[in-house]
């Protein structure tokens, strides 16, 4: 009991395997593509209509033809549209001829015809035959049948020719591609005509052929192309198009494959605390990332609201500059103007002046009139050479945020910086390694670096290489003393910076001479002189 709940649960977990990518519904008929990718024929049908290719839908002989292929019983989309008749999609196919998007008509070469796989989201060669080069999918058929009998999807097989209300299937007929109760059975199996030599099969949905047939062929497939990856039949393995090809019978690719298929199903079903783990520790990533993400919004809307608080208190500074410059302006204005009125008749001055004219008294008049004379002939040069006291422009005020613009518009988040470039003609290896590097031109700034070596003329560990390593080195270049004498190392070295950790650079070989080479000559130790640094070029060999 507990077996078969088991398997029942896991048929339930398995639907949405089942699902076309097209109509979300349940496989009907699926079309292994060559992405390996399964479609609908009907959904792919409609796809390469929907992509202007006509008279490529694939083989109509794959398409119900009985009483039971009606609108209410195929998929909801089909009711919708109307497909071009299996003769004429017989013609066209046999022809070479159709229309569709870059073919001329009549031309002597048909196009390939690609096919936008909604699975992968990529354009997948169909070549000239269309949908019609392609194998059905009858395990996936299968499989689909067993799941709805498992689950019981949909409740029991109706009979697909009663009238409203149907009844519950109890035959069903593999040339008619139908299920019927018994009374329909007998009304389209008539006693003495061809369709009574029909022989009723278990009630289904989906009627497949017997054995997988070549499309191209229409005989049963026998050989496997392991060039082509593709199932062949006889005919297919003779022609030119296979020649030289590695081809096997299918039983030694079918033996092979669910070899290597249950090697693989058994590795996963054997590691299933490995994959819990794994689960709960991407569960555990996805709430980080959620806190991550969160805290990232927060610190941007942060940092670009101090931008806004900057920019704020610039602007009004700015505006009061531009405010006390305008004030002086109108002071300065209506000062002027109002020495300009005092020059009008009857104004004060005018009048003042006119009165002392009146003054007979020498003496009095001289007294008098020697201060106002100086008033009168600075009014008379101001009315001659009159000019406005100042300037109502204000364009000495105005901004260029040229440089601040493209800065706000270049504004984005930091980038790690890019792999550095060693700087061969700098480095060098002797009784110390100097490595030398630097960065690309537009890269990203590097606060610090990585430097890593190792040995690689030493017996390899089991396992991934072991890289020394040495943190946070400032600059652009690190000593590393005390390499082994004779020795090949191999470094390389990667930035970092508040965006973390970059790409890393080329891997450099470098040599490190051999040992001094002691001799004893008449008492006397002789010391060979060894070079003073040995130069080397990345990647070059040891």
């Amino acid at each position: 009991m507990a077996a078969k709940r088991g398997t029942k649960t896991s048929m339930k977990n398995m639907e949405k395997e089942l699902l076309c990518p097209v109509c979300q519904e349940m496989y009907k008929q699926p079309l292994v593509l060559p992405c390996t990718h399964n479609v609908c024929q009907a959904c792919a049908r409609e796809v390469l209509g929907q992509q202007g290719y006509i008279g490529h839908g694939g083989d109509p002989s794959s398409e119900p033809t009985s009483p039971a292929s009606t609108p209410s019983t195929r998929s909801p989309r089909l009711s919708r549209r109307t497909l071009p008749k299996p003769d004429r999609l017989d013609r066209l196919l046999k022809s070479g001829f159709g229309t569709y998007p870059g073919r001329k008509r009549g031309a002597l070469h048909p196009q390939t015809i690609i096919f936008p796989c909604p699975a992968c989201q990529g354009d997948v060669e169909l070549g000239e035959r269309g949908l019609s080069g392609l194998f059905r999918n009858l395990t996936l058929e299968r499989v689909v049948e067993r799941y709805r009998q498992s689950v019981s999807v949909g409740g029991a097989i109706l009979c697909q020719l009663c009238k409203p209300p149907p009844l519950e299937a109890t035959k069903g007929c593999t040339e008619c591609r139908a299920a019927f109760c018994n009374e329909c059975f007998k009304l389209f199996h008539p006693w003495g005509t061809q369709k009574a030599q029909h022989e009723p099969t278990l009630p289904t949905l989906s009627f497949r052929p017997k054995g997988l047939m070549c499309p191209d062929h229409k005989e049963e497939v026998t050989h496997y192309c392991k060039t082509c990856q593709r199932l062949v039949c006889q005919l297919c393995r003779v022609r030119r198009t296979h020649s030289g090809h590695k081809i096997t019978p299918v039983l030694s690719a079918y033996q092979a494959l669910k070899d290597k298929l249950t090697k693989s199903l058994a590795y996963i079903l054997g590691n299933q605390d490995t994959v819990q783990t794994q689960i709960c520790e991407l569960e555990e990533t996805i709430r980080h990332t959620e806190v991550s993400g969160q805290q990232a919004k927060e610190e941007v809307s942060q940092l670009v609201r101090g931008l806004g608080a900057v920019l704020e208190e610039k602007r009004a500074s700015l505006l009061q500059a531009i405010d006390e410059c305008q004030q002086e302006r109108l002071s300065r204005l209506g000062a002027q103007i109002h020495e300009h009125q005092s020059l009008l008749d009857g104004s004060g001055l005018v009048g003042y002046a006119q009165e002392v004219l009146k003054e007979t008294d020498q003496p009095c008049f001289v007294q008098a009139a020697k201060q106002l004379h100086h008033r009168i002939a600075r009014a008379t040069e101001a009315l001659q050479t009159f000019r406005p006291a100042a300037s109502s422009s204000f364009r000495h005020c105005q901004l260029d945020v040229g440089r601040e613009m493209k800065l706000l518009t270049e504004l984005n988040f930091l980038r790690v910086p890019e792999a550095p470039v060693i700087d061969t003609q700098r480095t060098f290896a002797y009784d110390q390694i100097f490595l030398c590097w630097r960065l690309p031109p537009h890269s990203p700034p590097a606060w610090h670096y990585t430097v890593e070596f190792r040995r690689t003329d030493v017996p390899a560990q089991p396992g991934p290489a072991r890289w020394q390593r040495r943190e946070e080195v400032r600059g652009t270049s690190a000593l590393l003393e005390n390499p082994d004498t004779g020795s090949v190392y191999v470094l390389r070295v990667r930035g970092c910076n508040k965006a973390g950790y970059g790409e890393y650079s080329e891997d450099v070989h470098l040599h490190t001479p051999p040992a001094p080479d002691t001799t004893q000559t008449a008492g006397t130790t002789a010391v060979l002189k060894m070079p003073q640094w040995k130069r080397c070029h990345p990647l070059l060999s040891s």
